[in-house]
């Protein structure tokens, strides 16, 4: 069995070396030693969702910290070309389904996205809350994908903060299940930002559309088959990955 991971504040593993200390406090801890039961001699993660993972072996607990002894540290550079998936606000919690899926798969930046044809409505107070969720699915899901980085969840964009996302992208792409390409025929690019957008379940606007082609975006198909809100963003990052991280 995987040893179980747990987050440290970002950078407060810098400079860790083999044979040091590490601590895990607060709400980590008491998740560790109330929920997974973890006990002095068992081997963790520890990580700071920046780049760095110790493997570790448990050496003390109690409520409120959990201590281990470093036995390997691990570190990731920031990964290079960057997926950002904008995902459109869906009904049913599709779009957290999708958000939780896509951080086990790698993405690295999330964005939400309120779609003219999105059921979903984060307005004023709400659009604070509804991001502090996504990040902590965020964080969940890379906890339990081992990840060494947390993706980052930004505020929620409009249609304009979409096009610019894809203006500003190296590969802009936009799922559309009556686009001719296939994202599979797609070449990755070497550096920078592939923007990902998928819509919400009653589909893309024209309007939409036609600011993202304007934009640069392109429009492709995963297959023939017309997925989900909750499934296409994941199943385009597994194709990217098909394509680049998973050789």
């Amino acid at each position: 069995m995987t040893a179980p991971l747990f987050l440290v504040s970002p950078g407060s593993l810098a400079g860790l070396q083999p044979g040091s200390e590490v601590t895990v406090q607060g709400a980590e801890a008491h998740h560790a030693v109330a929920v997974m039961r973890v006990r002095i001699g068992e081997q963790v993660f520890v990580c700071d969702g920046a780049g760095t993972r110790a493997l570790a072996d448990v050496t003390g607990v109690d409520r409120h910290t959990v201590h281990a002894l470093c036995r390997v540290v691990e570190t990731q550079p920031p990964p290079d070309p960057r997926v950002v998936l904008v995902q459109a606000l869906a009904k049913g919690d599709r779009d957290e389904q999708a958000i939780e899926a896509a951080t086990e798969l790698g993405v690295d930046v999330v964005v939400p996205w309120q779609a003219e044809r999105s059921v979903v409505q984060w307005r004023d107070e709400r659009a604070e809350r509804g991001r502090r969720k996504w990040e902590s699915i965020v964080l969940a899901a890379s906890k339990q994908a081992r990840r060494f980085r947390v993706p980052e969840v930004r505020p929620l964009a409009r249609r304009q903060d979409v096009a610019e996302l894809l203006a500003g992208a190296r590969l802009a792409i936009v799922l559309h299940e009556n686009a001719g390409m296939p994202l599979a025929g797609l070449a990755l690019p070497q550096t920078g930002d592939v923007v990902v957008v998928v819509g919400p379940e009653g589909g893309i606007s024209p309007e939409e559309l036609t600011t993202f082609d304007a934009a640069g975006g392109r429009q492709v198909r995963l297959g023939r088959e017309v997925l989900r809100a909750s499934s296409a963003g994941p199943a385009g990052l597994a194709v990217l990955n098909a394509a680049g991280r998973w050789r």
